[in-house]
């Protein structure tokens, strides 16, 4: 299928999807700093670049958009109908290359947490009150989504966000 945008078109408006200082990734960073919590941004010298780094309590966190990461069974994502075979491979890539992030991470003992999208859409107090609970204790790895109208944490302890 032939694009309907030229090339300068095309990417202009690719330029302006942003991979940093998303909004979600923004309001979870407001909610740790008012809650006393430091950190660094996109730390070069970890695997995947994490959104957060907590160095003093060796925790990475990513803040996971719903659709660039594929977050299936959430709302937030669905596969676009027009080059859909495009999309799947690319959407697939990117859940490979996050599942092989955690895995490195975890493998060299950091602490790994997810927060998707729909989790910051739906509550980002209760969201950011699980992630702050997360940093405190010594669980290895989690994951906060949105689940039936609330929010939730799971494991991420065998590497599979």
């Amino acid at each position: 299928m032939v694009d309907v945008m030229s090339p300068d078109v095309r990417s202009a408006l690719m330029s302006r999807i942003r991979a940093r200082n998303t909004k979600p990734e923004v309001t979870v960073r407001r909610h740790l700093w008012a809650r006393g919590f430091r950190f660094r941004l996109h730390a070069k010298g970890l695997a995947g670049k994490p959104d957060l780094v907590l160095p003093k309590w060796k925790a990475a966190v990513f803040v996971h958009g719903c659709f660039w990461h594929r977050h299936e069974g959430c709302p937030l994502f669905r596969l676009p109908k027009t080059r859909a075979a495009f999309w799947d491979a690319k959407l697939s890539a990117n859940r490979q290359r996050d599942l092989a992030v955690v895995r490195s991470l975890l493998d060299t003992s950091w602490r790994v947490a997810v927060v998707w999208e729909c989790a910051i859409r739906l509550d980002s107090n209760v969201a950011s009150d699980r992630l702050s609970e997360w940093i405190s204790s010594d669980r290895k790895g989690i994951e906060i989504l949105a689940t039936n109208g609330t929010v939730t944490c799971g494991d991420l302890d065998s590497g599979q966000p």
